[in-house]
């Protein structure tokens, strides 16, 4: 069997940042620490997320997304993966926090393995209030290479008490909410410090931007894109 160089393969991927208290003089992040035993950026404080399954693809999404971020999404990407990276942000959102971003009801058809502890507690889910604000590539010769997307969304849109992280698998230890002012206390990768700085930068905006920041290593070179605006796809090199 051949085996799949990792370090090469670049995996689709999708992140949740849920700010909370965004009217206020302290907002707050949703962060949440790796394991030290990690592959991938052991021991540091990240955003939860993950790799897009490819269940994640087929689920229905109460609600799809509001454009420009569908639109965006696709750009630079497999045509239509947009539905299914909103899925997959809110699937590991719900794995790693406990925290369920849906609407009451019922799925129609059959509901994928990966999503039946979501289907169980009543909801279906919905990408309402979620915006598409920043994308990265994981640069070469890292253990792990991933196509992020990140996406940003009030805390005020849960269905559950933030508060509680009971329903949470074990991939994440410490998740907690850090205060924007505090976060350089904590190990942060540079892409996540990055995304915070955006996100940040726009409060108490947590709508779409005019055009997502992207930093594209899929190349040798790193290159600075935006996506959306009058130049979507307008580079230069880091």
């Amino acid at each position: 069997m051949t085996k799949i160089d990792k370090t090469k393969t670049i995996r689709d991927a999708a992140t949740v940042v849920l700010i909370r208290d965004v009217d206020t003089d302290k907002p707050r992040v949703l962060l949440g620490q790796r394991g030290a035993r990690a592959a991938f950026m052991p021991n540091m404080y990240v955003f939860p997320g993950g790799a897009l399954d490819p269940e994640d693809l087929h689920v229905p999404l109460a609600e799809a997304g509001a454009e420009p971020c569908r639109s965006r999404l696709d750009l630079n990407a497999r045509p239509g993966i947009g539905p299914g990276l909103l899925a997959a942000a809110i699937r590991e959102l719900w794995e790693e926090a406990g925290q369920i971003l849906g609407e009451p009801g019922t799925w129609p058809g059959a509901v994928p393995p990966s999503w039946q502890s979501f289907a169980d507690t009543g909801h279906v889910p919905s990408a309402d209030g979620l915006a598409f604000v920043f994308r990265a590539i994981t640069p070469p010769g890292r253990t792990r290479r991933f196509d992020a997307r990140f996406f940003v969304a009030d805390a005020a849109r849960l269905k559950t008490d933030p508060d509680d992280f009971s329903h949470a698998e074990d991939e994440l230890a410490n998740l907690q909410w850090i205060g924007l002012d505090e976060v350089r206390e904590f190990d942060l990768p540079f892409v996540t410090q990055v995304a915070l700085a955006e996100i940040a930068g726009r409060l108490p905006d947590l709508a779409a931007p005019d055009s997502v920041p992207f930093f594209d290593n899929g190349a040798e070179e790193t290159l600075f894109r935006r996506l959306g605006g009058a130049h979507p796809m307008d580079a230069g090199q880091l």
